[in-house]
Parts: structure tokens; C-alpha cells; sequence
């Protein structure tokens, strides 16, 4: 029997076309509410969302009565899904941790140098009459990422070349990374950020993470003027203490391609989004081309081998795609 695959989020096409190649039945159907999602579940062996459907466990214990084996998230995170559920209903959560690692570092040193460089205000100024606005450099200034793992690493290199001095705070034990990037580890949150000029964040949301860079961190830790860059998860951050911080000048500057609603529907995040200062761009961390189809390629092959399917052309296609992540310096 083929197996049958719901795609529930739009994807890049080349997920669904090697899904298909390999003998898979795939319907398409976007914009599903969780009604319609607890009726179509048991009906799919797996299925394949993104960062907005939201699988909790009730939804997928109604999978799992049925044919539900496997949930592909195509993108890194799993904050969308209940995994904790998943495993105890014995349903597989694959998703492609390595495949958009390069675009987001690359987002996060652009948000740094466009911060940094205070390119918002320079756009309008030049529109405004051609002023000139006066930026500061990156090199020589210390950077803390918090969180070295892969896209971490990845900005700690990029960062590296172009001479700063990277710290890095992480609750893992990163040492022999760190070592091996040149970065100096800090094992103290409040510490790091007492020292560094910009501070980026490369952390998943979970119950740790929530509100990790609160009031707290901004008003007391924090060193005076410091830039404020995030592309993992808005609510890493507590936007009203980042505002707070903004308002009182602790926070010279903030980068943020994500905000706690999105879109941004609360006060907090409003403001933020019109503020001088802050530069924010929808969610595009990982909106590149050459990620999308590296990302639609690993999720259709580790959906594909969660679900027993061996295919050559999707092996082919996986197999060129973690050369091109490997040259990035990443495991694929």
C-alpha cells in the first residue's frame, strides 16, 4: 500500500515532487483549522507541517488512532509540536536541523551590520534630504552569542572574520566547540551580557528560553548600548522590557526577524515594529532559496526513511544537499 502523506503548510515544491517520485500519495491542504486537521490525521501515515500548525497532543493522539506514523516539520525548530506526545504515541518527529543553518547566520550578521550601521535611519534620511548618518563598526567589538549550536557556530565563525571577539553562553556543554572556534565561553548569562558590544541569540523556545532576555537582563546585566539581535524565537525576548530598555537608552539599537505575535498583534510588538531604532524583518531567517529546497530535500528523505520507503532518487538528492551543508561546516 503507498503511503499517504498531508502536506498542511505550503512548502517548497520539490518536497512534494520527491515524495511523489518515490511512491508516495501526497495531498496538498493548506489552511486547515485544527477541526478540520483531527479529521483528516488518521486518515495519512504522515504528515508535514511548518512553524504555524500547531500539533499538541491531542491532535496527534487522534492521528495516532489512525494510520499517523510520522510528523515532518520542515524547517529546525519543533516548538510547534508536542514531541513529548509523539513519542509516548509512538509517532516519529523528523524535521531538517542542519538545511537553513547558513541563511539565518548569514541573516544574523546582516541584522548586526545593518544595527550597527543604523541603516534604518540612514534609508531615511537619504529620502529625507540626503543626510548622512554615522554608524559604528563591528570590528574589535565583542559579540555574545547565546547558544552555540549550529547556526551559533555558524555567526561565531562568520563573526570571527570579521574581527570580533566572540564569547558564547550556553547551558550545553560546548567547550570543545568553542575551542575549536576560537570563542571564549562565559558561564554566567548576566556576565556575558555585562561584557559585549551586540548580543545574539540562537536558542529554541521552550520553557527555559521563554523571557530568557527579560527586564532583568536589559536593565541590570546588560552593558549600556549595546545592539540586540534575534532570529530564533520571538519570545526569547520579552518585547515590553525591550522597549523599556530602548526608551532608557540601555539598548542602543535591536535587529529582530522574529517578535513574540506574529504578525505583530500585540501593543509591545506594534510599538517595536514602528520604533527608530529597531530594525525588523517577517520571519525570513531561513527564506532563501537554496535553503527551501535544502530543507524540502531533507525533510522528504527523513520522512521517507522514518516511514520504511527506500528510494534511490530522494538518497541521490540527500546525499548532494549534505555536501553543500558539510561545506558549510555542519553535520548534515
Amino acid at each position: 500500500m503507498r503511503p499517504r502523506v498531508l502536506v498542511a503548510e505550503p512548502v517548497h515544491p520539490e518536497l512534494v515532487r520527491l515524495l511523489g517520485a518515490c511512491g508516495a500519495e501526497v495531498d496538498v491542504v493548506e489552511g486547515a483549522d485544527r477541526g478540520l486537521l483531527a479529521r483528516l490525521l488518521p486518515l495519512y501515515d504522515a504528515v508535514v507541517v511548518r512553524g504555524r500548525v500547531r500539533l499538541d497532543a491531542g491532535l496527534l493522539e487522534a492521528g495516532a488512532r489512525g494510520r499517523l506514523r510520522v510528523v515532518a516539520r520542515a524547517g529546525v525548530g519543533l516548538d510547534n509540536i508536542d514531541v513529548e506526545a509523539a513519542e509516548r504515541l509512538g509517532v516519529r518527529v523528523v524535521n531538517a536541523p542542519t538545511a537553513s543553518s547558513q541563511s539565518v547566520a548569514e541573516l544574523t550578521i546582516a541584522l548586526m551590520i545593518a544595527a550597527a550601521r543604523r541603516l534604518r535611519e540612514a534609508m531615511e534620511a537619504a529620502r529625507a534630504g540626503w543626510r548622512r548618518v554615522v554608524g559604528s563598526e563591528l570590528h574589535g567589538k565583542k559579540l555574545l552569542v547565546v547558544g552555540l549550536g549550529r547556526i551559533g557556530s555558524r555567526v561565531a565563525a562568520m563573526a570571527r572574520a570579521i574581527g570580533m571577539r566572540v564569547y558564547a553562553y550556553d547551558v550545553a556543554d560546548v567547550a570543545e566547540r568553542a575551542r575549536r572556534l576560537g570563542v571564549e565561553l562565559v558561564d554566567d548569562l548576566c556576565r556575558g551580557l555585562s561584557l559585549a558590544d551586540v548580543v545574539t541569540l540562537h536558542v529554541p523556545l521552550d520553557e527555559t528560553t521563554r523571557h530568557m532576555i527579560g527586564r532583568r537582563e536589559l536593565m541590570e546585566c546588560l552593558k549600556p548600548g549595546a545592539i540586540i539581535v534575534n532570529t530564533s524565537r520571538g519570545p526569547v525576548v520579552d518585547s515590553e522590557a525591550l522597549l523599556e530598555a530602548l526608551e532608557a537608552g540601555r539598548v542602543a539599537a535591536a535587529a529582530l526577524d522574529v517578535l513574540e505575535t506574529e504578525p505583530p498583534s500585540s501593543e509591545a510588538d506594534r510599538r517595536l515594529l514602528e520604533h527608530p531604532r529597531v530594525i525588523v524583518t517577517p520571519h525570513i531567517g531561513a527564506s532563501t532559496a537554496e535553503a527551501q529546497y535544502r530543507v524540502a530535500v531533507q525533510t522528504a528523505y527523513r520522512l521517507l526513511e522514518a516511514l520504511g520507503v527506500e528510494c534511490e532518487e530522494a538518497a541521490r538528492a540527500y546525499r548532494a544537499v549534505c555536501e553543500v551543508i558539510r561545506s558549510q561546516g555542519l553535520e548534515c
